[in-house]
């Protein structure tokens, strides 16, 4: 029985996804949503959500905490929430359905629900992958290049100095992926590292779209949050170019569709230029 377990583990250990969009593509990396709290930003999520299905080349991933999901001692807060649980999971269940998602992340506030976590049925009828706590995915590009992705809701590792410090350290220690993600703590941080093999790997932590946060007012936590931010690759450009990160998500898709435009305009003076 391990021994079956550990080959369904290592089976799992990058999770292929084929690309069949040519030419430059974004990714959205949202944050924690926290759909069901009152200081959810959610005029911010619904921008975002709509800026992904309208532009082309946009695709979305999450890191988790869709709800507040209050439970055991903390379920008293449901009392001061304008929301119920009930309706907690109708909006859980319009933010999945509503855009194409390559990643879709289980953090602590997910997994207080166990094996009753009804994410896992709304992601598998949507056609979603939902991995809990993390997950490594290759993004396969058609022409023939690859992205490698390590989302995890938090990788290990604090520091009061970096906010990327989890991230950076995954990226510093562990296998050669391009982006490793994390969300969890709220706050915004990014570092690159150089690996020896040449890959150029960008440590993120995205932030949350629970922007007023009496937990965090109470603790005196800084802000610098930031609920969402996009990675543009360049499937034709060189390794230290392969993968850019843009902060502010419009001007990313502003970005994005003047690269599609020019990459198909390149592609077809070099099919004339053939003919």
């Amino acid at each position: 029985a391990f021994e079956r377990k550990r080959e369904a583990r290592d089976a799992r250990a990058l999770i292929p996804i084929s690309v069949k969009i040519d030419g430059p593509i974004g990714i959205m990396h949202q944050g924690d949503p926290h759909i069901d709290s009152d200081g959810c930003d959610m005029p911010k999520l619904l921008h975002d959500v709509e800026l992904v299905r309208n532009t082309p080349g946009m695709l979305a991933g999450n890191v988790g905490d869709f709800r507040d999901n209050w439970q055991f001692r903390l379920a008293r807060l449901w009392a001061v929430s304008s929301i119920s649980a009930s309706e907690s999971w109708a909006l859980a269940d319009w933010y999945i359905r509503s855009q194409s998602l390559i990643y879709l992340i289980g953090g602590n506030h997910d997994a207080w629900s166990g094996d009753n976590d009804p994410l896992k049925w709304i992601a598998a009828q949507s056609g979603n992958p939902y991995e809990m706590h993390g997950a490594r995915i290759a993004l396969n590009l058609p022409n023939g290049r690859q992205v490698r992705i390590n989302a995890r809701h938090d990788h290990r590792g604090h520091s009061m100095w970096n906010p990327a410090h989890g991230p950076g350290k995954k990226a510093q220690l562990g296998p050669d992926d391009h982006i490793v993600l994390a969300g969890h703590r709220h706050t915004f941080g990014m570092g690159w590292h150089r690996k020896a093999s040449g890959v150029w790997s960008c440590a993120l932590r995205v932030g949350s779209y629970k922007s007023v946060d009496d937990y965090a007012h109470e603790g005196g936590f800084p802000e610098h949050n930031i609920a969402s931010v996009v990675t543009l690759i360049f499937p034709d450009a060189d390794e230290a170019g392969f993968v850019e990160v843009c902060k502010d998500v419009d001007r990313a898709a502003d970005f994005l569709t003047w690269a599609r435009t020019r990459h198909a305009a390149g592609k077809s003076v070099r099919k004339d230029a053939a003919a």
